[in-house]
């Protein structure tokens, strides 16, 4: 008999994969970037506090439809099941081609940068060093489940504590005040836009690295099926992992602002160093970098973790490699997909092209999030005369109709800032519907060996 799925993620667990999932470098690095579209402290907090009401509208949206679909594969699932074979094969093919090995590789080499310092290692040893992360943490998820998800857990609480050293910090430090003074002066000026066309133009376009900052929390829908009791644990999991999540950016950007002010936020090049240098010196340099490097390397574990589990469901429907759909006897984990993911991943980092494929499907990504909260219109109207599931998304329809704008829009955005890379990205999608139309046509003839 094939071994199914083993339910060995819990309540706790869920919650690190969600936090896990949102947060990675951008909350160290993205506030300045916010900081120089709006030019004000109160459309800063405005810009991360809408990016979170948007952000807890998809957590509402994807906790009913984890409740509705407790199975492996998440998004694919729900694709398959509202809207056919061909747009869920196409979300499995972007993710492995290029969203999660590319962004694998993008944040292997991002805490590769960090940490080689940190270990006196030289920095020709960094490419090396983040393929031995895609390696370590492939192999720690071969083995189970449970071996990653409390790796998992324990970088999601150390990633925590950087945050929470930096707010406490500012709180209770008095360091040298000219740091956001020195970087001020010495940046370009920023904007300060006036009325209310202009803000809300500033809103908007400051809005898009806050998304990408908020967005991965709809990771923890791939791994449905080895959550305990997930019609209950994985809307838990969801909501408290995003409200929590933007307790912190909200904590984290009112740090910025006391420490460097407005304009020093605007013009630092990396704002939570910047803080820690003011009132801890190199020292404080030093432990943002190690945060910052055991931040990304959690992250990196949480896409090794659980993507594998889409094109093992891809697999089980006959459109992908047979092998893939096969979980270990001993394991109870994809072990091939697995393998096959980080190897990949690897192949993008040593050829260097992982930025430019990101680049290019970035657009696509926004896409996907959009329609697969569609999926829950389809849910609705068909499964009206079924019961009813233990979560349902508050403020339905209305939830569903603002989480596909705010995406609309990041896609929009993506498309008008770079229509090269969004068409690259389209060619590189379209590429997947013959491969698609391949895997259909042999179906047939597998089944029937």
């Amino acid at each position: 008999m094939t071994p199914g799925y083993a339910r060995r993620i819990g309540p706790f667990s869920g919650t690190m994969l969600v936090v896990g999932g949102i947060i990675g470098s951008g909350i160290f690095l993205n506030p300045a970037i916010v900081a120089q579209r709006v030019g004000s402290a109160r459309l800063i907090m405005a810009t991360w506090g809408l990016g979170a009401l948007v952000a807890l509208l998809g957590a509402f949206i994807f906790a009913e439809l984890g409740a509705r679909r407790p199975a492996a594969g998440g998004g694919y699932v729900y694709l398959r099941e509202a809207f056919g074979e061909l747009p869920a094969f196409l979300y499995g093919w972007a993710l492995l081609l290029a969203i999660a090995t590319g962004a694998a590789a993008a944040v292997a080499v991002t805490f590769a940068s960090y940490a080689s310092p940190l270990l006196g290692l030289p920095p020709t040893s960094e490419r090396w060093l983040a393929a031995a992360a895609i390696a370590v943490l492939s192999l720690i998820n071969a083995v189970g489940v449970r071996p990653g998800a409390w790796t998992q857990n324990v970088f999601t609480v150390l990633k925590l504590a950087a945050i929470a050293a930096l707010v406490l910090g500012a709180l209770v430090g008095s360091g040298d005040p000219t740091v956001g003074a020195a970087a001020a002066a010495a940046g370009t000026a920023t904007a300060h836009p006036a009325g209310v066309w202009a803000v809300t133009l500033a809103l908007g376009t400051a809005l898009v690295p806050v998304l990408f900052a908020y967005g991965g929390w709809q990771q923890a829908n791939f791994v449905a099926e080895e959550m305990v009791e997930p019609e209950r644990n994985l809307p838990r999991a969801l909501i408290g992992g995003v409200f929590l999540v933007a307790a912190v950016y909200l904590a984290a950007n009112v740090t910025y602002l006391r420490a460097l002010g407005t304009e020093g936020l605007a013009n630092s090049h990396a704002p939570a160093a910047d803080v820690m240098s003011r009132y801890f010196g190199p020292v404080g340099r030093r432990l943002i970098a190690a945060g910052i490097a055991v931040s990304t390397f959690g992250f990196l574990n949480l896409v090794i973790l659980v993507t594998p589990r889409v094109y093992q469901a891809m697999a089980r429907d006959g459109l992908f490699f047979a092998r893939f759909a096969e979980l270990h006897p001993r394991f109870r984990t994809p072990v091939d997909a697995i393998a096959v993911q980080g190897a990949w991943a690897v192949v993008l980092l040593v050829s260097g092209s992982y930025g430019q494929l990101l680049d290019w499907v970035t657009f696509a990504d926004w896409i996907f999030f959009g329609v697969t909260a569609a999926t829950l219109v389809v849910y609705r109207r068909r499964d009206a005369a079924v019961a009813t599931p233990r979560f349902r998304a508050p403020w339905y329809p209305t939830s569903v109709a603002l989480f596909v704008v705010a995406c609309l829009y990041v896609v929009a955005g993506a498309i008008v800032s770079n229509p090269a890379n969004a068409a690259r990205g389209t060619l590189l999608l379209a590429a997947g519907i013959p491969v698609f139309h391949w895997w259909s046509r042999r179906r047939p003839a597998r089944a029937s060996a």
